[in-house]
């Protein structure tokens, strides 16, 4: 754990030491690491409207994608708490911060979280939206680091624990939510949506359901 730490540490100072060399990426790196969130909400707005028309299956997995985000930031603080990790600039008071002075925990980012809960969902709906999703969330650990936010350590386990709440919730739910949002596009209020594309039925059972 010892040899963990001190390469954490490495890390932390590695980058920061390029950041100390490279102000002119300090304003566009703080922006992105405070309203990256922005950008996230839009990739899963994408992927409840690309859904819309797409089997059941995909439809529930961008609902869930939502969903388990939120899921996995509420976890996220019960879980913070058991590690209670002060943030890098209190144990590195020398370092170059320019992130906000907070005393919340370090460990795990909700940044990082929700990064990696939202790249792990819409990998479930859209190969090409999910890969997006995922250089995303990657950005935003580089940037929470780089702003000296959080140690490496911080962001990747925050992107483990959100991805793990997403798939492992997939995996025992996606039947009953499959079934869920069948049920819920029939519904008149729905239906006009999120109504289902008679060349999406084709595609998963070779011929179209009989209306």
């Amino acid at each position: 754990m010892d040899a963990l730490r001190r390469l954490d540490d490495q890390l932390l100072l590695a980058i920061n030491s390029f950041a100390r060399h490279t102000v002119w990426l300090h304003a566009p790196a703080l922006a992105y690491a405070k309203y990256g969130l922005v950008l996230f909400a839009l990739l899963l707005a994408a992927g409840v409207l690309i859904s819309r028309g797409a089997p059941s299956r995909v439809l529930a997995a961008a609902a869930w994608a939502c969903i388990a985000m939120l899921i996995a930031l509420g976890l996220n603080q019960p879980f913070g708490r058991l590690f209670a990790e002060v943030r890098p600039y209190v144990t590195h008071p020398n370092i170059l911060r320019l992130a906000d002075f907070t005393t919340d925990f370090s460990f795990p980012s909700d940044h990082a979280v929700m990064g990696g809960a939202v790249a792990a969902g819409l990998l479930l709906v859209n190969r090409r939206l999910g890969l997006l999703a995922c250089l995303a969330a990657a950005l935003m650990a580089l940037t929470r680091v780089y702003i000296a936010a959080h140690y490496p350590w911080d962001v990747l386990g925050g992107l483990a624990f959100g991805a793990t709440v997403v798939l492992v919730g997939w995996l025992l739910l996606r039947r009953p939510l499959t079934a869920l949002s069948g049920w819920l596009r029939r519904k008149p209020g729905f239906s006009a949506f999120f109504a289902e594309r008679e060349s999406s039925a084709s595609a998963l059972g070779g011929v179209a359901p009989p209306s």
